[in-house]
């Protein structure tokens, strides 16, 4: 990975997530029908579609290829969670010049920039049952990392251990967002959907990432 993320390995990092979302679909469905419709795992994979097709057909650099995906997730039904990827992705590009590749500054930056879109357009604070709780600390796993010197690989890693910690202790939370919230105190129990997608998105990112090792 020679320290630096191309948009060669970006690709694949998105692929990654794609394939994590694909293969644990109907975990999210189950975990969405506890307090919801149980449709996440379905419109989470239409939005990861709409991914896929984005990076196929990406031919520019970096702040591109997450501008691209960004907005063609926006474009996809995507449920209520999926458009926050969307701004995740588009608020990665923000960050981002003409760079060809991200040292692991510029990519912890890239990773607060789209952090900060999110949460510019949700309420939603950590401790409230939502994707939030999972993303938060990845962001902040990841850009401690770089604070100390870790290579752009060892980010990854440990953002990815923060995503799954942050959705399996959304177990013990009762939910104060979306339909969850109606069923009060029988959502604890039961990991957030949301929480479980961003974890998920986070290994594969990990994975893509680790065939450029």
């Amino acid at each position: 990975m020679a320290g630096h993320i191309t948009v060669e390995i970006m690709a694949d990092m998105l692929r990654g997530a794609v394939s994590e979302i694909r293969e644990n679909h109907e975990l999210l469905g189950r975990l969405d029908s506890v307090g919801g419709d149980g449709d996440h795992g379905t419109t989470m994979v239409r939005a990861m579609g709409a991914v896929e097709k984005a990076v196929g057909a990406a031919g520019g650099g970096l702040k591109a290829l997450l501008y691209d995906v960004g907005w063609a997730v926006l474009g996809a039904d995507g449920g209520s969670t999926g458009p926050l990827f969307g701004m995740l992705f588009m608020g990665m590009s923000d960050a981002l010049g003409e760079e060809e590749g991200l040292d692991p500054a510029l990519l912890a930056a890239a990773f607060r920039s789209g952090l900060a879109s999110v949460r510019a357009q949700t309420k939603a604070q950590p401790g409230d049952k939502t994707m939030i709780d999972a993303l938060v600390p990845a962001v902040e796993a990841l850009c401690a990392a770089a604070e100390g010197g870790a290579e752009a690989a060892e980010m990854l890693r440990l953002a990815a251990e923060a995503a799954r910690a942050g959705a399996e202790a959304t177990s013990a939370l009762q939910a104060r967002f979306g339909r969850a919230r109606n069923i009060k105190e029988q959502s604890i129990g039961t990991q957030d959907p949301g929480a479980t997608s961003v974890s998920l998105i986070f290994k594969g990112f990990l994975k893509g990432a680790e065939q450029h090792a």
